[in-house]
């Protein structure tokens, strides 16, 4: 029984033991010179492109944009009651006299260049008679025009002042669709103000904004007095000029267009070179074929611009282009719209020749025009 009794304790006693050994090898591995397996950590998600705040890009952009206040002289037409025989009887048949009244326009601009050019837009200065730009210092700077372009609506201004602040200009051409971007100028009157969007699509046209069009749309707010404004990119840097908005209210709808910086400084070029843009020309009219117009017409579909004018002694009807004619290839290269055939011949200089494949009852023939000069809108 001793035997017995001694046995049972030795085997008790050696199974706590291990027990116990195996609780301190699972609960602290570390007692025993090895370490445990890591811990799962939370993961902390950080953004990978972008910046948390864009006030850095818009302190360095913000001095550049200007308010521009316009504003001309009207005549105000009589009134017709002045012409009515009864009244002539009591008052005597006197001219009225012409009454004049001023009209204020507000708008934006960017200057670009150290000895004061600005551009803005063609219609914030249209007819102005004076000229006032104000700094985001608080100076106000006379200004004159240097030159205006209807056809981008777009616009140089001169203004005498020192120490102004110059717009960073970027690349327009590398700009992507969903690219952040902000709208800063002076909508209402309030006074500058930013607002932030994506560039929502590249190389719109044919909107009729302007004869010559390849904007930016974007979804960041642009209202009346914006105009003429910096659109931005998420570094500082001027990649627009806003021009227009859909908008049915007169407010911002979400669809905003600026003109390409590459596009405007461009234009710009030539307005303090020449005072105008200098552009080719053919003298033609046309649109683009479409099936129904094809159909219509019992012609072939096919990509191309349809001829539906021609003037008399332009460069087209001295190449022999004719009405019905459809214009499907423009110095080899094939035509896929009006407006890309439209800048491909205003790209021309005048004087210079340009090939030109046309499709006439069913037949391809080459004509050769020798490019004019684009006349100038009337009254600009």
């Amino acid at each position: 029984m001793k035997w017995y009794r001694a046995f049972t304790f030795l085997f008790t006693s050696v199974a706590t033991g291990l027990a116990a050994a195996f609780l301190v090898l699972l609960l602290r591995p570390d007692l025993a010179g090895r370490e445990s397996a890591p811990q799962a950590q939370a993961i902390v998600v950080e953004r990978s492109g972008g910046a948390v705040s864009y006030a850095d890009a818009v302190q360095r952009a913000a001095p550049s944009v200007v308010n521009v206040f316009a504003s001309k002289i009207t005549r105000e037409q009589p009134s017709p009651l002045f012409d009515d025989p009864v009244l002539k009887r009591f008052f005597g048949n006197q001219p009225a006299r012409p009454r004049y009244r001023r009209e204020n326009s507000l708008g934006s601009g960017v200057i670009v260049e150290r000895n004061g050019y600005i551009l803005t837009n063609s219609h914030v200065i249209s007819g102005a008679s004076e000229i006032q730009v104000v700094l985001g210092d608080g100076r106000a700077l006379p200004a004159r025009v240097v030159g205006s372009d209807p056809e981008t609506d777009i616009a140089v201004l001169q203004a005498a002042g020192d120490k102004l602040a110059l717009a960073h200009l970027g690349d327009s051409d590398k700009l992507q669709v969903g690219d952040v971007v902000m709208a800063i100028g002076n909508p209402f009157g309030v006074g500058q103000t930013v607002t932030l969007g994506i560039v929502s699509a590249t190389g719109r046209n044919e909107l009729g904004i302007t004869d010559f069009e390849n904007f930016i749309q974007t979804d960041a707010a642009i209202n009346p007095g914006n105009s003429g404004g910096a659109l931005i990119d998420a570094l500082g840097q001027v990649i627009g000029i806003n021009t227009a908005i859909f908008s049915q209210s007169g407010g911002s709808h979400g669809i905003g267009f600026a003109v390409p910086i590459g596009l405007a400084r461009q234009v710009m070029q030539q307005l303090i070179e020449h005072g105008r843009v200098i552009r080719g020309w053919l003298g033609i009219t046309g649109q683009n074929l479409t099936a129904a117009l094809a159909d219509s017409l019992a012609i072939p579909m096919r990509d191309g611009i349809l001829v539906s004018g021609v003037l008399d002694g332009g460069p087209g009807a001295l190449a022999g282009i004719q009405p019905g004619d459809v214009i499907v290839r423009l110095d080899r290269n094939p035509v896929t719209g009006s407006q890309q055939m439209l800048r491909a011949i205003a790209d021309k200089a005048p004087g210079s020749p340009v090939s030109i494949t046309l499709v006439r009852d069913g037949r391809e023939m080459d004509q050769v025009a020798i490019v004019g000069e684009r006349p100038t809108l009337e009254g600009h």
